[in-house]
């Protein structure tokens, strides 16, 4: 993301911290961005996990923080300092009535937020291998993105790209913009393009994963659907549509 804001000129001078809960993402993230800065012919000065880039009259200080946005959140409560709020792919991810409430208050009044790649209940994977078997797994994986458990707490909603407009306004934010984001891969005269191929094969085995031993499925049964579904991405014939939504907007202003 942080790559995709500098590509679309929207940062300036700009100090950017980015947050994930496992070390070994914030290490692949610094190599990652060391060697798009080097590509992009920054200027960089690297200092343990914050790296600053200089271009032009522009520079960009990225830090890379280990951290738990929930441990975050508890250290910047109420801090109101934060200019723009990016989650990209996450809020699908957590309990958001109660979570968005706390992002907005580390955000100055009236500063931004964009929350990209929210998932809204709909995944399409074709052609059919067996349609009432190929619709009880989707459905079964649906379940499950409303299952997860934060002290042992339940929470998720599979439709939290629709149900983000109410919430947003809940929180006392305002939305400015909305619209698809869909991802929507097929194959092409040579297979798919660039890393699709690899991010196909990672879907189908996120799909195993979190139905892997489920005790509505035949394991056999389920089994040779996934075989069969990694058989349609090698002989390039799967096409996968999930459904998310995108928002920009205003925090709260009080």
């Amino acid at each position: 993301m942080i790559e995709r804001l500098v590509e679309w000129e929207l940062l300036g001078d700009v100090e950017y911290s980015a947050l994930d809960s496992e070390l070994e993402n914030i290490d692949f993230a610094r190599k990652r961005l060391l060697d798009w800065g080097t590509q992009n012919q920054f200027q960089i000065v690297q200092k343990g996990n914050e790296l600053h880039f200089s271009l032009h009259k522009n520079t960009i200080l990225v830090k890379l923080l280990a951290v738990d946005l929930f441990d975050f959140l508890d250290q910047q409560r109420k801090s109101r300092c934060w200019d723009l709020i990016v989650a990209h792919a996450f809020l699908d991810l957590i309990d958001v009535p109660t979570t968005l409430p706390r992002i907005f208050d580390i955000a100055r009044p009236g500063g931004f937020y964009y929350f990209s790649i929210n998932y809204d209940g709909l995944t399409v994977l074709e052609p059919a291998i067996d349609q009432e078997f190929d619709h009880f797994v989707l459905e079964l994986y649906h379940r499950t993105m409303e299952q997860r458990l934060r002290d042992g707490q339940q929470y998720g909603d599979r439709n939290t790209g629709r149900s983000l407009i109410s919430q947003i306004q809940y929180a006392g934010g305002r939305v400015l913009a909305s619209g698809s984001s869909d991802w929507v891969v097929y194959p092409q005269d040579e297979g798919y393009p660039e890393d699709e191929a690899y991010f196909l094969h990672f879907i189908i085995n996120t799909i195993y994963r979190a139905l892997e031993h489920h005790a509505d499925l035949d394991n056999q049964k389920f089994a040779d659907w996934i075989r069969q579904r990694h058989d349609q991405i090698d002989q390039h014939k799967l096409v996968y549509i999930a459904h998310q939504l995108d928002y920009f907007g205003i925090c709260p202003e009080e």
